[in-house]
């Protein structure tokens, strides 16, 4: 019994997701930095099916503490075929993709955890600005769980 305290959680997507429940538009509250969002904050990624077996992307952001101007960019994401909607391919460069696996989702589509199979990212998105503590603290648990640098979360500064 004692060992199962020390387990680590599989580092797996969820089962299913609605591509058109999570199309629209999310707030980057919480991530681990990578090239692309390295100093941003008050981001914004917003999801638009294109029919075509992925999403068009378009993320809105502000570099730094003092830069007000709204930075974008633009990028794809893929379906990737028997995963039912859960795992993805990122494209933000031209033919590069990336994994892109969803690792946690609320049942009302009110949150989402974007992961990597590598743990090289996380991602915590809401449809508001904000979030409750308590949640937060229980996503962040969850994800240390599964093998996430979750120390390395820094914040996007919402307002909101």
């Amino acid at each position: 019994m004692l060992l199962s305290a020390f387990t680590t959680a599989v580092n797996k997507p969820v089962e299913k997701v609605d591509l058109d429940r999570y199309a629209g538009k999310w707030y980057s509250l919480y991530s681990i930095p990578t090239f692309f969002d390295k100093g941003s904050r008050e981001t914004t990624t917003s999801y638009n099916w294109d029919q075509k077996g992925y999403y068009d992307v378009l993320t809105t952001y502000k570099k730094g503490d003092d830069d007000e101007e709204v930075h974008t960019y633009k990028s794809k994401l893929f379906q990737v075929d028997n995963t039912n909607n859960s795992q993805m391919k990122a494209q933000f460069i031209w033919p590069y993709k990336v994994d892109y696996w969803i690792i946690e989702l609320a049942d009302d589509y009110s949150y989402v955890v974007v992961g990597h199979p590598d743990h090289k990212f996380l991602f915590i998105m809401s449809r508001k600005p904000s979030m409750d503590k308590k949640l937060y603290e229980e996503i962040i648990s969850r994800c240390k769980a599964k093998g996430y640098a979750v120390e390395k979360l820094t914040s996007q500064h919402q307002n909101g």
